[in-house]
Formats: structure tokens, C-alpha cells, sequence
């Protein structure tokens, strides 16, 4: 699918101090990402904190994005979880026009065998109207999707298209690029290594920090895309510092602490998750000023 090469920005959804939705905050980082230059939007991924959403604020996130997208990019929703019938029954259900595909993670807590994950996603792939992009990101789920299992799924669902591909193991990621169907896309699921995978062959990435840094985080898998390797490693270089301090305390931690410091949004998470603390916010503050001086 051409509309998933480059970079698909994973949505943080900002709260106000008192814990409800910041809609306006919402917006701006939307129309920032769009203004920036990405190619699409994931809603709803894990970068969103739904797991502490309620339904209502769910649906609530989905219609702002939607509204405020107005057309102007594709758009990927997460549809995912470890009950595989609840997950069928929502894909029966809901409304998916408005999308170009859906993300969805391998299950977690249940830590399946990579049949029950493969049966796990014919379930999904049967009852899917839309493309599929599978997630697999093992320091979450307790599980990792092994590339057999990837290739299999690839080979046997033709609306499976793409995986993001979040296990941080480039011998992995290489054994798939070097087996996939030819138009089965690798999405890279981790910042710091999505230069390296375009490089090898992957068509791009679903990131956090192009958030943030739309324009230069974008240009820069363009850039790799088109193997022009020494102008996309200055990019690479110039924010592999910051890629490392917001991801340093947790996701979508970091992030927040970046919109702070742009003046888009506060750094508020729900329970579980909290704020990073003084000594990390401070030097993404001074990430952030000095980026936003040479530019």
C-alpha cells in the first residue's frame, strides 16, 4: 500500500490537568504532524494512552482526529487486544470508511504460542473489511511474532499488508525484508532504528518523535527512502539524542514533555503512567530550545 510508505505518526492523546481530553491540544499536534509533512496518522496506537480511556473517550479521540485530518492524509486506527472475539466483534461492528487500515497488536498478558498467534489473526483477518497492519512489539506484549509467523500471515491473508515491526532486533527485521511477499510492507516501531531499516529495505515507520518533529523526522526516512544515506544520517544524528530521553522514562512520557516544551500541550499522563521528572524535563527543554533556535 503506497499510502503507509514513509511516516505514520502514532497519536499521543494530551490531557488537561484535571485527567479530561485537551481537544485544542489535540488539534494542534494533529495539524503539526500534517503541516510537517508525515504521510499518515495512526489513532489510537498504544502512544495514545486508550488503555486508560474510557469507550466514550475512545470514540471521542477518534472523531477529533478525524475532523480535524479533514481528508488531507490517510489515517490507520488501532484495533487490537488479547480477547481475540472481542476484537473480531468490533471489527464486525464499527464504522472503518474513514481509515486506510487498521493496526493491530499481537495479543498481550495471554503470551500465546506463535500458532495461537497466528490463529489470532486469521480470526481478525477474516472479519476485517480493511487492510491489516500487524504490531508486533515484544517488551509490551510478553510475546514476539517470529518471522515465520509474520511471512505466514503475509502469504495467507491477502488483506494483511504490512507489520510494525517493534522488537529493536535488526537481524529480525532484516530476515523479514529478506523474505516478505514484494509488496508486504516492514514498518520500523522503533525510532532510533527506522533509518537503518528504510536503508535495508523497509518502506518507513510508525514513530512517536515525528510527533514532535514532523518536518525534520519525515524528510529524514524521504531521505532514506531515496538513499541519499549521508544527508538522512545528519537528520539521524542531529535527534538520536532526544529519540533515547523520550523513550528514557517511558512512552508516551517523553513525548509530552516535548509538546511542553513546544507550548502545544501539557505533559499530563493518566495512573499508571506518570510525568518524567525535573532532570529529564529539563534537558528535553533544552533539546527542544536549541532545535527550535537553528531552525
Amino acid at each position: 500500500m503506497q499510502s503507509l510508505i514513509g511516516t505514520g505518526v502514532a497519536l499521543a492523546t494530551p490531557f488537561k490537568k484535571d485527567l479530561s481530553i485537551d481537544t485544542e491540544a489535540l488539534r494542534r499536534i494533529v495539524n503539526l504532524s500534517i503541516d510537517g509533512g508525515v504521510e499518515y496518522l495512526v489513532i489510537l496506537g498504544t502512544t495514545a494512552e486508550n488503555a486508560t480511556m474510557t469507550p466514550a473517550e475512545r470514540e471521542f479521540v477518534i472523531k477529533t482526529v478525524v475532523e480535524t485530518n479533514k481528508g488531507r492524509l490517510p489515517m490507520v486506527l488501532g484495533v487490537g487486544g488479547n480477547n481475540t472475539a472481542e476484537v473480531v466483534e468490533e471489527l464486525k461492528t464499527r464504522d472503518l470508511s474513514a481509515f486506510d487500515a487498521i493496526l493491530s497488536i499481537s495479543p498481550y498478558y495471554n503470551k500465546p504460542t506463535q500458532e495461537g498467534i497466528y490463529q489470532h489473526f486469521k480470526a481478525v483477518s477474516e472479519a476485517c473489511p480493511i487492510p491489516i497492519i500487524l504490531y508486533n512489539v515484544p517488551s509490551r506484549t510478553g510475546s514476539n511474532v517470529l518471522p515465520s509467523t509474520v511471512l505466514r500471515l503475509a502469504n495467507d491473508f491477502e488483506n494483511i499488508v504490512a507489520i510494525k515491526e517493534a522488537a529493536g532486533d535488526m537481524i529480525q527485521s532484516l530476515r523479514l525484508i529478506k523474505d516478505k511477499p514484494k509488496d508486504f510492507l516492514i514498518l520500523c516501531g522503533d525510532d532510533m532504528i527506522a533509518l537503518p531499516m528504510v536503508l535495508a529495505g523497509g518502506s518507513g515507520v510508525i514513530s512517536v518523535i515525528a510527533q514532535g518533529f514532523p518536518k525534520e523526522f519525515s524528510e529524514m526516512i524521504r531521505l532514506g527512502l531515496n538513499r541519499k544515506v549521508d544527508d538522512a544520517f545528519k537528520l539521524q544524528y542531529q535527534f538520536s539524542d532526544c529519540i533515547d530521553m523520550i523513550f528514557e522514562q517511558g512512552n508516551p512520557a517523553g513525548i509530552k514533555q516535548v509538546f511542553q516544551s513546544l507550548g502545544i500541550a501539557e505533559n499530563t499522563l493518566r495512573l499508571p503512567l506518570v510525568s518524567v521528572d525535573e532532570q529529564l524535563a529539563n534537558r528535553i527543554d533544552n533539546f527542544v530550545n536549541n532545535i527550535i533556535q537553528l531552525s
